[in-house]
């Protein structure tokens, strides 16, 4: 296996880490009262966006020919920190 498919597949695994943290949040806002369901929504649209952009990162690291996709790879590890955050910051505001 290349440097480069070992590399996705472990983006892909944490992608899906953030789509069940996704989820876990969402069964929270359900769960939540209306003016905290507000904030559990948004907060839970801005970290959809954030994995939509890591998703799309990942994908035109698939589709890089030869080393180019080392320089996406930079993209992907600064989405990757920025979701990281994003995901902490929602896990303790809403404790």
């Amino acid at each position: 296996m290349s440097d480069r498919d070992a590399y996705v597949k472990k983006m892909q695994a944490k992608i899906e880490e953030w789509n069940a943290d996704l989820a876990k949040l969402e069964a929270q806002s359900k769960e939540a009262e209306a003016d905290m369901r507000v904030k559990y929504d948004k907060q839970i649209e801005e970290l959809r966006e954030q994995r939509n952009e890591a998703e799309e990162r990942l994908r035109e690291m698939q589709e890089a020919s030869g080393d180019s996709w080392k320089r996406l790879r930079d993209g992907m590890e600064s989405a990757w920190d920025d979701m990281t955050k994003a995901f902490r910051d929602a896990a303790d505001r809403f404790r």
